[in-house]
């Protein structure tokens, strides 16, 4: 739904960035670039909305999200009883619910993208760095991941392995690092030639050191980035897997979750389906929003 469409235009994009000696004045110049951005702003301030509602409402609710009303089964949306968003088949609070679940979408959409960092910058800055057969090889190697369907791996991760809430990080976040390991190859193609790099080399530095201190530090912009718009694709995998019933499992609960529960009684109890999209769709409309709007800001060729 929100997912990236071209990658690989992504990846030439960035491989033309690079923090110089300018980089706090163009850092700066972003910044402001991005407060002009409408969109980005409200949609920043709709997700600090929503973290703020998901993970602090919980605590000022009368009702657990676990805890059946056993006055009030199937309850629509009623105020005087305090089930604001009304009630599941079993008499559970549907805001208490709704809140959880993005908690956990969003937990999950946050620890599966650090995954995809730390395997993605260090796989691309190392085939960068190389080059040559080195280069060649580990790329092909991403080239054959990337013409495999990976909602199946996951899926066959969750087979394998037992369907967890850790392993799903794990998982969605193992498959998320191949456009990742492109974009920190390019951006290292650009500088492995520049004359800091050749002066550590002069030093007398290895290769992983000068990987490490001076490469992976002039990385961080297009990082930064690409993650903002990996964060609202992992939700959407996250949500397709737990529809499916791959994803989070009971006692638990997610926006896929509860989004897939409420599609099966949607002709009886249509707000089991309405809240939970509409968190859903709210969050992945803004995150998408923020992702464009720090990409334009950051765009080396608009500069």
């Amino acid at each position: 739904m929100f997912r990236i469409t071209s990658r690989d235009s992504m990846a030439d994009d960035f491989a033309t960035a690079g923090d110089g000696p300018e980089g706090r004045s163009l850092t700066r110049d972003a910044m402001i670039r991005l407060s002009q951005n409408k969109a980005a702003v409200v949609s920043i301030g709709v997700v600090v909305l929503l973290v703020l509602v998901a993970f602090l409402g919980p605590h000022v609710l009368p009702y657990n999200y676990e805890d059946p009303d056993w006055n009030a089964f199937r309850s629509p949306p009623n105020i005087e009883t305090g089930h604001y968003f009304g009630t599941d088949q079993n008499g559970r609070d549907l805001l208490a619910r709704t809140l959880y679940g993005t908690q956990v979408s969003l937990a999950v959409a946050v620890v599966a993208t650090l995954v995809s960092i730390v395997i993605g910058v260090a796989y691309g800055s190392v085939a960068g760095y190389l080059g040559g057969r080195v280069d060649a090889v580990m790329m092909r190697f991403v080239d054959i991941m990337f013409a495999l369907p990976y909602i199946l791996f996951v899926i066959l991760l969750m087979v394998v392995f037992g369907r967890n809430v850790i392993l799903l990080f794990v998982g969605i976040g193992a498959v998320e690092w191949l456009t990742m390991a492109r974009i920190v190859r390019g951006q290292t193609l650009s500088i492995r030639n520049r004359e800091f790099i050749e002066a550590a080399r002069a030093a007398g530095q290895p290769p992983l050191r000068i990987i490490v201190r001076h490469v992976v530090p002039n990385l961080v912009g297009p990082v930064i980035i690409y993650a903002t718009l990996t964060v609202p694709e992992i939700i959407v995998t996250e949500s397709f897997l737990s529809y499916l019933g791959f994803g989070v499992q009971e006692p638990l609960t997610s926006l896929g979750t509860l989004i897939s529960e409420g599609t099966d009684v949607i002709e009886v109890l249509p707000w089991l389906l309405f809240f939970p999209a509409g968190f859903l769709v709210a969050l992945l409309m803004s995150l998408s929003f923020i992702g464009d709007g720090l990409r334009d800001a950051f765009d080396p060729k608009d500069r």
